[in-house]
Protein backbone atom coordinates (compact mmCIF):
# COMPACT_ATOMS: atom_id res chain seq x y z
CA UNK A 1 0.00 0.00 0.00
CA UNK A 2 1.14 3.39 -0.90
CA UNK A 3 1.24 6.39 1.27
CA UNK A 4 -0.37 10.25 -0.37
CA UNK A 5 3.37 10.82 -1.61
CA UNK A 6 3.13 7.13 -3.72
CA UNK A 7 6.23 6.19 -1.45
CA UNK A 8 4.88 2.08 0.10
CA UNK A 9 3.99 3.03 3.64
CA UNK A 10 6.34 2.37 6.68
CA UNK A 11 5.26 -1.38 8.14
CA UNK A 12 2.78 -2.05 5.40
CA UNK A 13 4.93 -3.78 3.16
CA UNK A 14 4.47 -7.94 3.74
CA UNK A 15 7.77 -9.58 2.68
CA UNK A 16 7.74 -12.56 0.92
CA UNK A 17 8.86 -15.38 2.93
CA UNK A 18 10.70 -18.89 1.29
CA UNK A 19 9.53 -21.84 1.42
CA UNK A 20 6.79 -23.26 3.07
CA UNK A 21 4.67 -21.62 5.40
CA UNK A 22 3.89 -22.93 8.53
CA UNK A 23 0.68 -22.37 10.45
CA UNK A 24 0.57 -20.61 13.61
CA UNK A 25 1.60 -23.41 16.13
CA UNK A 26 5.01 -23.45 14.65
CA UNK A 27 5.33 -19.72 15.55
CA UNK A 28 5.88 -20.92 19.08
CA UNK A 29 6.72 -24.20 18.96
CA UNK A 30 10.39 -23.48 21.00
CA UNK A 31 8.52 -21.48 23.47
CA UNK A 32 6.12 -24.82 24.23
CA UNK A 33 9.30 -27.07 24.69
CA UNK A 34 9.88 -24.81 27.50
CA UNK A 35 13.56 -25.21 29.17
CA UNK A 36 13.16 -28.10 31.27
CA UNK A 37 12.15 -29.38 34.81
CA UNK A 38 12.39 -26.50 37.05
CA UNK A 39 15.38 -26.25 39.67
CA UNK A 40 15.29 -27.21 43.16
CA UNK A 41 14.90 -23.74 45.05
CA UNK A 42 18.49 -24.69 46.69
CA UNK A 43 20.20 -24.01 43.37
CA UNK A 44 18.25 -21.15 42.16
CA UNK A 45 21.28 -18.12 42.99
CA UNK A 46 17.82 -15.63 43.24
CA UNK A 47 15.98 -17.65 45.78
CA UNK A 48 16.16 -17.47 49.55
CA UNK A 49 16.70 -21.44 50.35
CA UNK A 50 20.33 -20.89 47.84
CA UNK A 51 21.40 -18.35 49.83
CA UNK A 52 21.05 -20.38 52.96
CA UNK A 53 22.47 -23.11 51.32
CA UNK A 54 25.34 -20.90 50.63
CA UNK A 55 25.89 -19.64 54.03
CA UNK A 56 25.55 -23.11 55.53
CA UNK A 57 28.30 -24.31 53.07
CA UNK A 58 30.37 -21.36 54.06
CA UNK A 59 29.86 -22.21 57.98
CA UNK A 60 30.66 -25.60 58.20
CA UNK A 61 33.94 -24.70 56.08
CA UNK A 62 34.72 -22.35 58.99
CA UNK A 63 34.06 -24.42 61.56
CA UNK A 64 35.93 -27.61 60.03
CA UNK A 65 33.21 -29.58 58.91
CA UNK A 66 30.67 -29.56 62.37
CA UNK A 67 27.69 -28.18 59.55
CA UNK A 68 24.83 -26.32 60.57
CA UNK A 69 22.50 -27.88 63.24
CA UNK A 70 24.37 -29.98 66.04
CA UNK A 71 23.44 -33.50 66.01
CA UNK A 72 20.48 -33.94 68.41
CA UNK A 73 19.49 -30.32 68.95
CA UNK A 74 16.03 -30.28 70.54
CA UNK A 75 13.35 -28.99 68.39
CA UNK A 76 9.30 -29.08 69.91
CA UNK A 77 6.32 -27.36 69.89
CA UNK A 78 7.06 -25.46 72.71
CA UNK A 79 10.27 -23.82 71.49
CA UNK A 80 13.51 -24.69 69.07
CA UNK A 81 17.21 -24.38 69.37
CA UNK A 82 18.85 -23.79 65.66
CA UNK A 83 22.32 -22.20 64.71
CA UNK A 84 22.31 -18.32 63.97
CA UNK A 85 21.46 -17.57 59.99
CA UNK A 86 24.42 -15.22 59.93
CA UNK A 87 27.02 -17.30 59.64
CA UNK A 88 29.14 -16.69 62.81
CA UNK A 89 28.23 -20.19 64.48
CA UNK A 90 25.59 -18.88 67.53
CA UNK A 91 22.80 -20.32 68.30
CA UNK A 92 19.25 -19.15 68.42
CA UNK A 93 17.24 -20.57 70.93
CA UNK A 94 13.49 -20.04 70.15
CA UNK A 95 9.66 -20.11 72.19
CA UNK A 96 8.63 -19.12 75.70
CA UNK A 97 9.24 -22.23 77.65
CA UNK A 98 12.88 -22.69 75.94
CA UNK A 99 14.10 -18.90 76.27
CA UNK A 100 12.97 -19.15 79.96
CA UNK A 101 14.53 -22.65 81.12
CA UNK A 102 17.68 -21.43 79.29
CA UNK A 103 17.96 -18.26 81.31
CA UNK A 104 17.22 -20.29 84.68
CA UNK A 105 20.23 -22.33 83.48
CA UNK A 106 22.38 -19.18 83.29
CA UNK A 107 23.56 -19.69 79.50
CA UNK A 108 26.09 -17.28 78.84
CA UNK A 109 23.72 -15.50 76.15
CA UNK A 110 24.06 -12.35 74.80
CA UNK A 111 20.49 -10.75 73.86
CA UNK A 112 17.46 -11.49 74.03
CA UNK A 113 14.46 -10.76 70.70
CA UNK A 114 11.01 -9.36 71.99
CA UNK A 115 8.57 -9.07 69.06
CA UNK A 116 6.74 -5.58 69.22
CA UNK A 117 3.38 -5.61 70.93
CA UNK A 118 4.06 -8.93 72.56
CA UNK A 119 1.23 -10.65 74.57
CA UNK A 120 2.58 -10.59 77.87
CA UNK A 121 2.30 -13.31 79.84
CA UNK A 122 4.27 -14.72 83.16
CA UNK A 123 7.05 -16.42 81.06
CA UNK A 124 7.78 -13.26 79.06
CA UNK A 125 8.02 -11.05 82.19
CA UNK A 126 10.61 -13.59 83.51
CA UNK A 127 12.30 -13.62 80.64
CA UNK A 128 12.49 -9.84 80.67
CA UNK A 129 13.40 -9.84 84.68
CA UNK A 130 16.06 -12.18 83.93
CA UNK A 131 17.91 -10.79 81.13
CA UNK A 132 17.88 -7.46 82.75
CA UNK A 133 19.25 -8.40 86.25
CA UNK A 134 21.84 -10.27 83.96
CA UNK A 135 22.42 -7.51 81.66
CA UNK A 136 21.62 -9.01 78.30
CA UNK A 137 20.47 -7.06 75.81
CA UNK A 138 17.39 -6.64 74.80
CA UNK A 139 16.00 -6.14 71.37
CA UNK A 140 12.42 -5.39 70.61
CA UNK A 141 11.76 -6.43 66.53
CA UNK A 142 9.49 -6.45 63.96
CA UNK A 143 8.16 -10.58 63.69
CA UNK A 144 9.10 -11.09 60.73
CA UNK A 145 12.80 -10.45 62.10
CA UNK A 146 11.97 -13.28 64.71
CA UNK A 147 10.68 -15.19 61.63
CA UNK A 148 13.90 -14.92 60.42
CA UNK A 149 15.87 -15.76 63.19
CA UNK A 150 14.20 -18.72 63.94
CA UNK A 151 14.32 -20.22 60.64
CA UNK A 152 11.87 -22.40 58.21
CA UNK A 153 9.45 -23.86 60.30
CA UNK A 154 10.79 -22.24 63.53
CA UNK A 155 7.94 -21.91 66.72
CA UNK A 156 9.33 -18.49 68.40
CA UNK A 157 6.03 -17.03 70.18
CA UNK A 158 7.35 -13.79 70.08
CA UNK A 159 10.47 -14.38 71.51
CA UNK A 160 14.11 -15.69 71.25
CA UNK A 161 17.26 -15.42 72.54
CA UNK A 162 21.25 -15.50 70.80
CA UNK A 163 23.52 -18.08 72.81
CA UNK A 164 27.52 -17.06 71.64
CA UNK A 165 29.38 -19.91 70.08
CA UNK A 166 30.90 -21.90 73.25
CA UNK A 167 34.89 -21.30 73.79
CA UNK A 168 36.27 -25.07 73.63
CA UNK A 169 39.67 -25.80 75.32
CA UNK A 170 42.75 -27.58 73.61
CA UNK A 171 42.86 -31.34 75.32
CA UNK A 172 46.70 -30.52 76.37
CA UNK A 173 46.12 -27.33 77.97
CA UNK A 174 43.73 -28.83 79.72
CA UNK A 175 46.01 -31.79 80.97
CA UNK A 176 48.46 -28.87 81.72
CA UNK A 177 46.64 -26.93 83.59
CA UNK A 178 45.20 -29.78 85.88
CA UNK A 179 48.58 -30.91 86.58
CA UNK A 180 50.14 -27.50 87.51
CA UNK A 181 47.48 -27.32 90.00
CA UNK A 182 48.74 -30.58 91.95
CA UNK A 183 45.68 -32.75 91.26
CA UNK A 184 45.13 -35.94 89.79
CA UNK A 185 43.72 -35.52 86.23
CA UNK A 186 40.50 -37.60 85.45
CA UNK A 187 38.81 -36.84 82.29
CA UNK A 188 35.77 -38.56 80.29
CA UNK A 189 36.28 -38.47 76.35
CA UNK A 190 32.88 -39.14 74.10
CA UNK A 191 33.94 -40.90 71.17
CA UNK A 192 30.48 -40.22 68.68
CA UNK A 193 27.91 -39.25 71.22
CA UNK A 194 25.30 -37.05 69.23
CA UNK A 195 22.63 -36.57 72.02
CA UNK A 196 23.60 -33.13 73.43
CA UNK A 197 21.56 -34.19 77.19
CA UNK A 198 24.17 -36.86 77.23
CA UNK A 199 26.98 -34.26 77.10
CA UNK A 200 25.02 -32.46 79.53
CA UNK A 201 24.68 -35.49 81.68
CA UNK A 202 28.51 -36.42 81.54
CA UNK A 203 29.18 -32.52 82.33
CA UNK A 204 26.93 -32.81 85.26
CA UNK A 205 28.52 -36.22 86.43
CA UNK A 206 32.64 -34.94 86.03
CA UNK A 207 31.46 -31.86 87.56
CA UNK A 208 30.10 -34.00 91.15
CA UNK A 209 32.82 -36.99 91.35
CA UNK A 210 35.89 -34.83 90.95
CA UNK A 211 36.66 -34.71 87.28
CA UNK A 212 38.62 -31.74 85.74
CA UNK A 213 37.27 -31.96 82.25
CA UNK A 214 35.28 -33.56 78.90
CA UNK A 215 37.03 -33.70 75.79
CA UNK A 216 34.84 -33.87 72.62
CA UNK A 217 35.62 -34.83 69.04
CA UNK A 218 35.35 -31.95 66.46
CA UNK A 219 33.62 -34.79 63.96
CA UNK A 220 30.57 -36.67 64.29
CA UNK A 221 29.76 -35.94 67.82
CA UNK A 222 27.58 -33.52 70.15
CA UNK A 223 29.07 -29.95 71.14
CA UNK A 224 28.31 -27.17 73.73
CA UNK A 225 24.55 -26.12 72.64
CA UNK A 226 21.91 -24.75 74.65
CA UNK A 227 20.32 -27.89 75.62
CA UNK A 228 23.57 -29.59 76.84
CA UNK A 229 24.48 -26.43 78.84
CA UNK A 230 20.29 -26.62 80.66
CA UNK A 231 20.96 -30.37 81.12
CA UNK A 232 24.78 -30.00 83.31
CA UNK A 233 22.27 -27.89 85.57
CA UNK A 234 25.15 -24.74 85.75
CA UNK A 235 28.37 -27.48 85.48
CA UNK A 236 29.06 -26.33 81.92
CA UNK A 237 29.72 -23.43 83.81
CA UNK A 238 32.59 -24.87 86.20
CA UNK A 239 34.38 -27.95 83.63
CA UNK A 240 35.91 -27.35 80.82
CA UNK A 241 35.57 -28.72 77.52
CA UNK A 242 38.32 -29.68 75.01
CA UNK A 243 37.94 -29.90 71.64
CA UNK A 244 40.27 -32.62 69.84
CA UNK A 245 40.64 -32.44 66.10
CA UNK A 246 41.01 -36.27 65.87
CA UNK A 247 40.13 -38.31 69.37
CA UNK A 248 42.56 -40.77 68.84
CA UNK A 249 45.69 -39.15 68.17
CA UNK A 250 44.45 -36.61 71.24
CA UNK A 251 44.07 -39.66 73.30
CA UNK A 252 47.33 -40.89 71.66
CA UNK A 253 49.02 -37.98 72.99
CA UNK A 254 47.74 -37.40 76.54
CA UNK A 255 48.91 -41.41 76.76
CA UNK A 256 52.71 -40.27 76.14
CA UNK A 257 51.90 -37.80 78.86
CA UNK A 258 51.02 -40.90 81.48
CA UNK A 259 47.48 -40.73 81.36
CA UNK A 260 45.80 -44.50 81.44
CA UNK A 261 42.81 -44.39 78.95
CA UNK A 262 40.00 -46.37 79.80
CA UNK A 263 37.35 -47.24 77.65
CA UNK A 264 33.74 -48.66 78.56
CA UNK A 265 31.61 -51.43 76.97
CA UNK A 266 29.57 -54.40 78.01
CA UNK A 267 31.91 -56.94 76.30
CA UNK A 268 35.29 -55.34 78.36
CA UNK A 269 37.53 -57.47 79.93
CA UNK A 270 38.17 -55.84 83.15
CA UNK A 271 35.08 -55.26 85.80
CA UNK A 272 34.43 -51.88 87.10
CA UNK A 273 34.12 -52.21 90.43
CA UNK A 274 37.66 -52.21 92.58
CA UNK A 275 39.82 -50.82 89.72
CA UNK A 276 43.46 -51.11 90.76
CA UNK A 277 44.29 -48.45 88.91
CA UNK A 278 41.94 -45.64 89.20
CA UNK A 279 44.68 -43.64 91.48
CA UNK A 280 46.44 -42.87 88.26
CA UNK A 281 45.99 -40.11 85.53
CA UNK A 282 42.90 -41.55 83.93
CA UNK A 283 40.50 -40.50 80.84
CA UNK A 284 37.81 -42.35 80.94
CA UNK A 285 35.97 -42.90 77.07
CA UNK A 286 32.45 -43.35 76.80
CA UNK A 287 30.95 -44.62 73.14
CA UNK A 288 27.72 -43.74 71.32
CA UNK A 289 24.38 -44.73 72.31
CA UNK A 290 24.20 -47.43 69.33
CA UNK A 291 27.93 -48.18 68.38
CA UNK A 292 29.43 -48.24 71.55
CA UNK A 293 33.10 -47.15 71.02
CA UNK A 294 34.91 -47.26 67.56
CA UNK A 295 37.75 -49.22 66.76
CA UNK A 296 40.59 -47.53 66.48
CA UNK A 297 39.62 -45.59 70.32
CA UNK A 298 39.38 -49.41 71.47
CA UNK A 299 42.56 -50.34 70.05
CA UNK A 300 44.12 -47.28 71.93
CA UNK A 301 42.67 -48.03 75.19
CA UNK A 302 45.05 -49.23 77.44
CA UNK A 303 41.82 -51.15 79.38
CA UNK A 304 38.07 -52.04 78.16
CA UNK A 305 35.69 -51.95 81.17
CA UNK A 306 32.69 -53.29 81.84
CA UNK A 307 29.90 -52.51 84.20
CA UNK A 308 28.23 -55.54 85.61
CA UNK A 309 24.44 -54.95 85.23
CA UNK A 310 21.38 -57.36 85.39
CA UNK A 311 20.23 -58.72 82.88
CA UNK A 312 17.35 -57.38 82.38
CA UNK A 313 18.32 -54.45 81.78
CA UNK A 314 20.19 -54.51 77.89
CA UNK A 315 22.92 -51.27 78.40
CA UNK A 316 22.72 -48.58 79.85
CA UNK A 317 23.30 -44.93 77.91
CA UNK A 318 26.05 -43.01 77.50
CA UNK A 319 25.03 -40.42 80.47
CA UNK A 320 24.75 -43.27 83.34
CA UNK A 321 27.56 -45.66 82.18
CA UNK A 322 29.84 -42.43 82.59
CA UNK A 323 28.56 -41.30 86.13
CA UNK A 324 28.36 -45.14 87.42
CA UNK A 325 32.04 -45.10 86.46
CA UNK A 326 33.26 -41.23 88.12
CA UNK A 327 31.46 -42.65 91.21
CA UNK A 328 33.45 -45.50 91.34
CA UNK A 329 36.51 -44.13 90.60
CA UNK A 330 36.07 -40.95 92.85
CA UNK A 331 34.74 -43.88 95.92
CA UNK A 332 38.36 -46.00 95.29
CA UNK A 333 40.53 -42.60 94.91
CA UNK A 334 39.12 -41.23 98.54
CA UNK A 335 39.73 -45.35 100.17
CA UNK A 336 43.11 -44.99 98.93
CA UNK A 337 43.47 -41.38 100.22
CA UNK A 338 42.50 -42.24 103.92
Amino acid sequence: MKGSSGKPRAGAVRKKGKGQKVGTGGHSRKALEGKGPTPKAEDRPYHQAHKRKAAAERAAAKSGGRGGQRPGAPRGASGAARRSKSGDESEIVTGRNAVVEALRSRIPATTLYVAARIEMDDRVKEALKVATNRGIAVLEVMRPELDRLAGEGGVHQGIALKVPPYEYAHPVDLLDEVVDSGETPLFVALDGVTDPRNLGAIIRSTAAFGGQGVIVPQRRSVGVTASAWKTSAGAAARVPVAMASNLTQTLKALKERGVFVLGLDGGGDVSLPGLDFADRPIVVVVGSEGKGLSRLVTETCDAVVSIPISAATESLNAGIAASVTLYEISKLRAGSAE
